[in-house]
């Protein structure tokens, strides 16, 4: 599995979640994560989530550092799984650089330690959005953590509220994923069919 980070700032827009991008864009061939950071503005006619478009939510942050990963399988079911996975590692790599736990409700993390005023005293603060989806060809994932969390049309947190570096958190867990990947292919070419 091939990983890389961006260093030129992506608008990201949920256009690039198609299959091939990381090959039209970047060169790289095969099952792929690539990690860029940039504003996230994603229009109703790119939405992919139909419970967003239903509820006609806002899907919009100044700077986030996304990750889209793409796997050249087409099972959803499994690239939901796979989404859980990085949503995991990244939850995990969070946690690495804070003295408390966060929260991961399906494949989105939250801060409990961070709360709405006093109307809404009950939300927490909102770290990530995520999405898998399947192509004809491939089954993709974006998942992308606010940078910066001013200005999001809802509570957020963002890697600067941690004083976390976009680059070396990106490339974290970008090798976190591709070793996991790799175990996952290791593990299944050593087993014995049964009998």
């Amino acid at each position: 599995m091939i990983s890389a980070f961006i260093p030129k700032k992506i608008k990201y827009t949920g256009s690039q979640l198609r299959p091939l991008w990381a090959y039209e864009t970047f060169g790289l061939l095969g099952d792929s994560i690539v990690a860029f950071a940039g504003p996230c503005n994603i229009p109703f006619g790119n939405m992919i989530d139909a419970e967003d478009v239903r509820t006609k939510s806002k899907i919009y942050s100044s700077l986030m550092l996304h990750f889209i990963v793409e796997h050249f399988d087409i099972d959803l079911e499994k690239a939901v799984l796979k989404q859980r996975l990085l949503a995991t590692i990244i939850k995990s790599t969070l946690e690495e650089h804070i003295d408390y736990r966060l929260n991961r409700i399906g494949d989105d993390i939250y801060d409990a330690k961070i709360k709405q005023d006093a109307q809404r005293p009950t939300h927490n603060a909102k770290l990530s959005i995520s999405i898998a989806t399947a192509s004809p060809v491939s089954t993709l994932i974006h998942f992308a953590l606010n940078i910066d969390s001013k200005h999001t049309p809802v509570l957020a947190a963002g890697l600067k509220d941690y004083g976390i570096n976009p680059k070396e958190f990106a490339t974290r867990v970008m090798q976190a994923y591709t070793e996991e990947m790799l175990s996952v292919k290791n593990a299944r070419q050593k087993v014995y069919p049964s009998t």
